[in-house]
């Protein structure tokens, strides 16, 4: 076999000889998956140690031999993998060199990167990766020349000695050119020669890989194309796993994290979308948080957009990947040592719609891997163009459904409310309106019944209570304007047996009664928030159907679908007939207020009325109670809105303030009302609690409870920052102690009786509990 002679030799004065023949031209180099990336480092420009003299180099005479054994090595490259074709190349090479360890870098097609996937005969599982700029490889690669251990920056060769589970001794590592890119397309490193590297190792890796380059090429390619066609199909999943969930947002974004962490392979995700309105991040879904049962659980987390990594990418639109999160500058460590997780890595790209960033989606810990990989940035990149679209169109798709939800709200309600006559209007604005004291000369004191007025007497006491508080010369409201709202809300009421228009009167009436008996406005609150609270008592109720959130969740109506994702379905439906009510023509009552005005006391009246729900009361209640021992600070804003939650719910139960005689006729309302319900829930096949359901209540048990875990405590914080409506706070006690006389009474009479609505009806019951009650020191007569 004829000698193979190396072209274009320069070595000249001992310099290295490098092989310049034309190659066929090679298939654009792949990337491999997976990374473990290094932080830059300054290249060395040490020159090469080879031993060059012909005395020293390889014997010609086995030039022939080698020949031979590259044939053979050729002809056993009949491998689809690139991996098995690489593990082939490195035994040849190890053989020939009488070296430990052989393996290839491969140059990224951007030449930003050098990567290995096979180190020796070992696949590895996550590819090795060095940026090009700024690190010893970058010397082989600008100046063609090869490299020895001496010439590459320690912090590498431990990288690489941890890859391949063996010290290095010895390396070299020789550059192999691609004539057409004029560049350099691999880099060929041999480890631990027994004796020092030569020339002739040199010579062997160029003519080897003069005959193997482009077949490990063209391999490379066809796996680039597998892999881009595996990254394509599994794209082309999530796209249909993700547009399947289009229906229910919070499915979807469940759905977004399982997919982003299946694709890039990450231990846990988090999921921001934003809020332009608040400039804030918000996260309702998080993934990893289970509580005790085994049950996910998820808290609602806001961040500013404009702090953290999830803030700077929001802000940037730029994908950011972090190798080390407690190194970098934007991680916040807290968040780690409150959970115990331990963040390693971080990979955080935004999700976009046609306008701009929409949300941000933050993968921590690579599993696998030392960090994420240059093809995770890319996939993630990928996959978040399918999020963006998926996520506008469910928040398109959510806005149809509620679209449809308010039209059939909107006709039901015109079904079922016709508009207020004008000549109603026009004779209760030409109605002179009386003092307090003509309607009853108790009616500013605490100890008055609002429901013994007549219904129709209660429309013109709205307006009276609107007068005697200043508020319709201080805001400028028109006579006729307040008529129409005030008919109008009372129109919006239905029938049930307690939450109707005598409701919202008796509500409305003792917030009268606090302004007029503690000076609220000015002292405690400010005359916007007065005008609003007083306004948010009469329309708190509006459309009530008689069954609470619970029902409306159960049943699926259209009011639960429509509110159910923000919580309080009836509170938002009822803030939502009043906005109804001012949006109608002539009741904006509100219409002369400035814009600002206008806004903040919108605002104040969806908060109160949202506060109308006891589990939002339960959640406040232990911040009421401190705002209370601390003291009332008028300066205070938070104050503000813990005393407009609380003043909400005294006037709401306000009804357990009033005598005996009148907080028992109260409670049939309410059983009747819960009852009702109870028997829908069991026509739809549901248990309802007891309380709703009338074969199991006790009356006098349900009563007692409710007065000592809710009525009691709220009117005791109340009368501790107002001692003057102790009075409150007794009527309160004394009724309890009926209840409980009534208790022992109805157990002693009515063991049998399969419903306690039946005590109402039983004068001879009610006689022996007054006839206790004036025997016993614990309460005064009713």
């Amino acid at each position: 076999m004829p000698k193979m002679k190396m072209l274009n030799d320069n070595s000249v004065d001992g310099t290295v000889r490098h092989f310049s023949s034309p190659l066929l031209p090679p298939p654009r180099v792949p990337f491999a998956t997976g990374s473990i990336r290094v932080p830059l480092l300054s290249s060395s420009h040490s020159t090469s140690v080879l031993r060059t003299s012909r005395d020293m180099s390889c014997d010609d005479e086995e030039e022939p031999a080698r020949a031979e054994k590259l044939l053979r090595l050729i002809e056993s490259l009949d491998e689809d993998s690139y991996s098995c074709l690489q593990i082939k190349v490195n035994q040849y090479l190890k053989r020939e060199s009488d070296s430990q360890h052989s393996f290839i870098l491969n140059v990224s097609k951007d030449e930003q990167e050098i990567f290995c996937t096979v180190m020796s005969d070992k696949v590895l599982e996550e590819r090795l990766s060095f940026p090009i700029q700024s690190n010893s490889f970058r010397t082989a690669i600008k100046e063609n020349r090869s490299l020895t251990l001496e010439d590459i920056n320690q912090d590498q060769v431990s990288v690489i000695e941890s890859s391949l589970d063996s010290s290095i001794e010895s390396l070299l590592c020789v550059p192999v050119p691609s004539v057409r890119k004029n560049s350099i397309s691999m880099i060929v490193c041999l480890a631990n020669k027994e004796g020092s590297f030569e020339e002739c190792d040199e010579e062997m890796v160029q003519q080897a890989f003069r005959c193997v380059c482009p077949i490990l090429l063209r391999a490379a390619a066809c796996e680039e194309e597998r892999r881009l066609r595996e990254e394509c199909q599994s794209l082309l999943t999530v796209a249909k796993n993700l547009f399947t969930h289009l229906d229910d947002v919070t499915l979807l974004l469940r759905e977004i994290m399982a997919q982003a962490r299946h694709l890039t392979k990450a231990e846990r995700c988090s999921l921001f979308l934003l809020e332009k309105e608040r400039n804030e991040l918000v996260a309702k879904v998080f993934d990893g948080n289970v509580a005790e049962d085994g049950t996910e659980t998820s808290v609602e987390v806001r961040i500013p957009a404009d702090q953290g990594i999830a803030g700077h990418v929001a802000t940037s639109g730029e994908l950011l990947n972090i190798h080390d999160a407690y190194a970098h500058p934007l991680f916040y460590r807290k968040m780690d040592e409150t959970t115990g997780f331990k963040t390693r890595n971080i990979l955080c790209f935004p999700i976009k719609d046609d306008k701009g960033v929409i949300g941000v989606a933050e993968l921590c810990n690579k599993i696998n891997g030392r960090c994420f990989s240059f093809f995770d940035e890319e996939i993630a990149k990928a996959f978040a163009i399918y999020c963006g679209i998926s996520i506008m169109h469910s928040l398109m798709w959510k806005k149809v459904r509620d679209a449809q939800h308010r039209s059939r709200l909107s006709n039901e309600l015109m079904m079922y409310h016709m508009q207020v006559l004008p000549e109603d209007v026009k004779k209760l604005a030409e109605t002179e309106i009386p003092p307090p004291e003509e309607l009853s000369e108790d009616f500013a004191k605490f100890t008055f019944i609002p429901r013994s007025l007549k219904e129709q007497e209660m429309t013109l006491a709205v307006m009276c209570m609107f007068q005697d508080l200043g508020m319709i010369r201080r805001w400028r409201i028109p006579i006729d304007t307040l008529a129409k709202f005030v008919l109008m809300v009372k129109k919006g009421y239905r029938d049930p047996p307690y939450h109707n228009w005598m409701h919202a009167f008796a509500v409305a009436h003792f917030c009268y009664l606090m302004h007029k008996n503690v000076n609220l406005m000015g002292n405690y609150l400010s005359e916007l928030e007065s005008l609003a609270l007083f306004v948010a008592c009469l329309c708190h109720d509006l459309d009530h159907r008689g069954t609470n959130n619970n029902f409306q969740v159960a049943s699926k109506s259209d009011l639960a679908a429509l509110y159910c994702s923000e919580g309080s379905v009836m509170e938002r439906h009822h803030f939502a007939q009043a906005m109804a009510i001012l949006n109608t023509d002539g009741c904006n009552i509100l219409e002369n207020l400035s814009r600002k005005e206008y806004t903040q006391c919108l605002d104040c009246m969806r908060d109160v009325i949202l506060a109308t729900d006891l589990a939002h009361h339960l959640r406040i209640v232990e911040d009421i109670e401190t705002m209370s021992r601390e003291g009332y600070d008028v300066d205070n804003q938070s104050h503000h809105q813990l005393l407009l939650c609380l003043l909400i719910t005294c006037c709401d139960l306000s009804d357990q303030t009033k005598d005996w005689k009148s907080s028992k006729k109260i409670a049939e309302l309410i059983y009747n009302e819960f009852f009702s319900q109870g028997d829908l829930e069991k026509a739809m096949g549901v248990h309802p609690s007891e309380m709703m359901d009338r074969e199991k209540a006790c009356i006098p048990e349900l009563q007692i409870g409710f007065i000592k875990n809710i009525v009691h405590p709220a009117y005791k914080v109340l009368t501790t920052i107002f001692p003057e409506v102790i009075e409150t706070l007794t009527a309160v006690e004394t009724n309890r102690v009926f209840w409980e006389r009534m208790r022992d009474v109805y157990k002693r009479r009515y063991s049998n009786s399969t419903s306690s609505l039946d005590m109402f009806e039983d004068e001879s019951l009610e006689q022996e509990v007054l006839a206790i009650s004036c025997d016993s020191d614990e309460a005064p007569l009713a």
